[in-house]
């Protein structure tokens, strides 16, 4: 779900911005999941901090990821896909005139006491570039994505309740978020809308992280086809940095002001069989990748595509499937077992990242495996999908533009 474009929703016309779950919770060394909480009411410096753990469900289903929050007064559960590449937190709402059919029921804004309509008037309407009046002088939005997917609707504010360690609720208040009336686009009817956790001011990690000790968080995706009742957890804040044995480290890129995380790619590795970027090191193209959440397969330029396609192929002891249409030109095979690929090893600006069969093959159908990686043609940037994250622990440490990576089962 990278690359939002905005609309103006007086204009109708289209800009596009440079752009556009885990688990049991652990000490910081052992993985990152525990983060000290800082209560604003509290008169005892001391008391403050509190060894408590923020923790956010998360599930995959259907190349997705589903973040669950509560959200408004009393609290309702919504489920919005966890994306990396956008940067604003929407759900669908009543009324709902033009929306994509969803199996819970839509937030209801008048049966929340804390739901606020933003003031078109107000500098938070104008945090997001299609921020603009309606005939109730209310901040109206319209926010789309490269796959043709649009929310349109109010923005408002809400207060978003966390689950504790302990058993308490954490409220958050005052959240930017999108109520949204006019929804389409290519979404499953599990899907409640999108959580954008990228860089910009209205996203989840941007309006939290002063709450929670800092602009961090670490995440750990199950894999593919994980079942849905099984869920993992994701952390913010303090205590969510990503420590010991195994970890390994890249420099994230600031490009622009968009919400993408780039980091810079420098080759790939199918076993011992390196593929290089560029001759040249030095002509290496800082942050040509971002890391998306909302992105399922890892995606590639055109010749570096083309040269992993064809060692992949020459690596596997099997005939890949040249009889399905509906697999295009993927690379796949059939097998009644988890296919056994070769390693694969994506080499970024300090960090090696190892990927096992299990991150670069995926069923999209029973008996089948696909290899998870696709091209890019048009000189657009790579994209480290969440096919390729699962069972890492990954912290993204935005105070110091780093993010890391540990291997981990994600599903414990």
């Amino acid at each position: 779900m990278a690359y939002p474009i905005m609309f103006n929703p007086f204009f109708l016309c289209m800009s596009l911005s440079i752009l556009l779950i885990y688990l049991p919770v652990h000490h910081a060394v052992n993985g990152g999941f525990s983060v000290k909480l800082i209560r604003q009411n509290s008169t005892n410096a001391l008391s403050q901090r509190l060894m408590d753990t923020t923790q956010a469900n998360s599930y995959a289903y259907l190349g997705n990821y589903l973040l669950e929050l509560s959200v408004g007064t009393p609290p309702v559960n919504i489920y919005g896909i966890l994306d990396s590449g956008s940067a604003l937190i929407w759900t669908q709402c009543v009324p709902c005139d033009n929306c994509y059919k969803q199996l819970d029921p839509l937030f209801d804004p008048k049966k929340s006491s804390t739901y606020k309509n933003i003031s078109c008037k107000s500098d938070k309407c104008h945090l997001i570039y299609s921020g603009a009046c309606s005939a109730q002088n209310s901040c109206d939005y319209s926010y789309g994505y490269a796959d043709s997917s649009i929310t349109q609707g109010a923005l408002a504010s809400e207060t978003i309740t966390f689950k504790s360690s302990t058993g308490q609720p954490i409220k958050v208040n005052n959240i930017i978020f999108g109520c949204g009336h006019n929804n389409t686009g290519v979404f499953n009817d599990h899907e409640m809308g999108i959580i954008g956790l990228g860089r910009g001011p209205t996203s989840l990690i941007s309006q939290i992280s002063s709450r929670f000790g800092g602009k961090k968080f670490s995440q750990c995706l199950v894999p593919f086809h994980t079942d849905i009742s099984i869920s993992s957890k994701m952390s913010f804040g303090k205590g969510s940095e990503v420590l010991g044995v195994g970890v390994v480290s890249t420099p994230l890129v600031n490009k622009d002001d968009g919400p993408l995380y780039f980091v810079t790619l420098l080759g790939i590795s199918v076993e011992d069989t390196r593929f290089e970027i560029s001759n040249n090191p030095d002509s290496v193209p800082k942050g040509n990748m971002f890391i998306d959440s909302g992105t399922p397969p890892t995606i590639l330029p055109q010749q570096l595509y083309d040269q992993v396609f064809d060692e992949v192929r020459k690596r596997v002891p099997m005939n890949p499937v040249t009889d399905d249409p509906q697999l295009g030109p993927q690379l796949c095979y059939r097998t009644s077992t988890n296919l056994k690929g070769p390693m694969i090893t994506m080499h970024f600006e300090g960090a090696d990242i190892k990927l096992t069969p299990i991150q670069t093959f995926i069923p999209p159908k029973d008996g089948v495996f696909c290899l998870a990686f696709t091209n890019t043609s048009n000189g657009d940037p790579g994209t480290l999908g969440n096919f390729a994250q699962s069972n890492f622990l990954i912290g993204y440490d935005l105070e110091k533009d780093v993010v890391s990576f540990k291997p981990t089962d994600c599903t414990k």
